[in-house]
This record gives structure tokens, C-alpha cells and sequence, in this order.
């Protein structure tokens, strides 16, 4: 479908498919949404840009949209319309660009400034007119408010199992929860007894950085939690006592 909006100023420069999804397991689990953001190439075709005229960033994948802080993807972005490089931008929704208005106001004013049209499930919009300023505004006040009701509700449902004694915090190496949820020792002798030597050690030395020397010099390895270790969360890994 064609857009009024989309002149030859905007065909000369780059289309850009900005993809994100907030969490890893988004990634893994939830192929339809990735499915659908891939989709808008197809968007972009049909809004007259030719196939070798369209990019895709998928850098931020498993990033949250809170912040930019990691989100390089956002950054490139940012940056290739700040050099007139973009003429479009698509996104399923504004969520995946921005769920801060911190971030959200910037973009709109580089995209207004260097006339790049923003596009996503709903329509196309200009940020360099009111109208589409106006919208695109609402679009990400909007996406804040969901991030903050997101938060709040997460927020209420930890207090809740804390206040039934139901929630459950990942263990310091050297304990683990038996079947019934149990906080016990690790079993493993050979942990019992290495962190057993280290609050030893530190008994004598009072300080981390002679306790961490102490093993060094005696090449002691300590365990490590396996992120990838079965549900009891025992320690798979023994890796060495030195900072990397």
C-alpha cells in the first residue's frame, strides 16, 4: 500500500527494518513476532523501495527497549539518519524502537530534522509535521506508560510470594534447595569443603584479596554456578580463583 507521505527524497535513501525483541527467551520462544518484524521488508517494497534499498538492524535482539544503554542496533540507527543515510524506518511498533520518551523525542527530532518517515503496523507518519509529531508522541507516551504498568505489576507479584514466604532468590554457591524447596548444603563434599577453606582463610587473613592470593599460590580452583547446571542448582564448574 502506498503512502502519500513517501516522495523520491525519501526512495533515494535506505528503508531500515529496526527488529527487537526484550528478552532471550522472547527470542527463542515467540518465532511469530520475529516472523512478522522480518515481514516488513515487504512493508518497505511496497511502499516503493527496491529490495536492494532496504536494510534490516537485528543488533538488539534479547535487549530491553527501557534503555539504549546496550542497545547498539538503536545507536546505528540513530546515527545512519543523523547522516541522511534513512529515508523510512518500519517497526512492528514504536515499543521496539523506544519504551522511554528519553529516548523516543530524540529520534523523532533527528527523523524530523532530516526528514526520515516513521512507519509502523498502524501507518506512516512524518515527525517534521505537528500532526505526525503529535501522533508519533502519543505513540511513545503510550509505550512508556506500558513499561511502567509492566514493572508495577511484576514489582506486586514479587512482594506477594515474598509476603507468603513462596519466593525464591538464587542460592550463594554452597547451598541449594532439595525437592521440597529446602535450603540445604550442597552435598558435594569437595565444595563443602573448599568454601569451608575459604571463610577459614579469611578467619586468618582478613581480607578478600589475601584469601584470593592464598589460592592462587596454592593454584586452588573455586566453584562456580552453572548457569546451564540442572534445577537443584549445584556447582558444575570449578574455575580458577584469579580474576579474569
Amino acid at each position: 500500500m502506498k503512502s502519500e507521505l513517501v516522495t523520491p527524497s525519501h526512495l533515494a535513501r535506505k528503508a531500515v527494518v529496526y527488529i527487537r525483541q526484550s528478552t532471550p527467551h522472547q527470542v527463542v520462544s515467540n518465532q511469530e513476532s520475529l516472523r512478522l518484524q522480518y515481514a516488513l521488508r515487504q512493508r518497505a517494497r511496497e511502499l516503493g523501495w527496491r529490495e536492494a534499498a532496504i536494510d534490516v538492524i537485528d543488533a538488539d535482539l534479547g535487549l530491553s527497549g527501557a534503555s539504549i544503554a546496550q542497545r547498539n542496533g538503536f545507536k546505528e540507527l540513530v546515527g545512519r539518519v543523523g547522516l541522511s543515510e534513512v529515508g523510512l524506518i518500519l517497526s512492528i511498533d514504536v515499543t521496539r524502537l523506544a519504551r522511554n520518551c528519553t529516548d523516543w523525542y530524540p529520534l523523532l527530532d533527528i527523523c524530523g530534522l532530516r526528514g526520515c518517515l516513521i512507519a509502523d503496523r498502524d501507518g506512516v507518519y512524518d515527525p517534521g509535521t505537528p500532526n505526525g509529531r503529535l501522533l508519533l508522541g502519543l505513540k511513545g507516551s503510550i509505550s512508556e506508560l506500558e513499561l511502567h504498568t509492566i514493572r508495577s505489576r511484576l514489582t506486586a507479584g514479587l512482594l506477594a510470594k515474598a509476603e507468603r514466604g513462596e519466593l525464591a532468590v538464587m542460592l550463594p554457591i554452597g547451598l541449594m534447595r532439595d525437592p521440597s524447596g529446602v535450603v540445604v548444603k550442597d552435598p558435594d563434599m569437595a565444595v563443602q569443603g573448599r568454601l569451608g577453606l575459604v571463610f577459614q582463610l579469611f578467619l586468618q587473613l582478613r581480607s578478600v584479596a589475601k584469601v584470593m592470593r592464598a589460592l592462587n599460590e596454592r593454584d586452588l580452583e573455586l566453584p562456580r554456578r552453572d548457569r546451564y547446571g540442572d534445577c537443584a542448582g549445584r556447582a558444575r564448574r570449578w574455575l580458577p580463583s584469579r580474576r579474569s
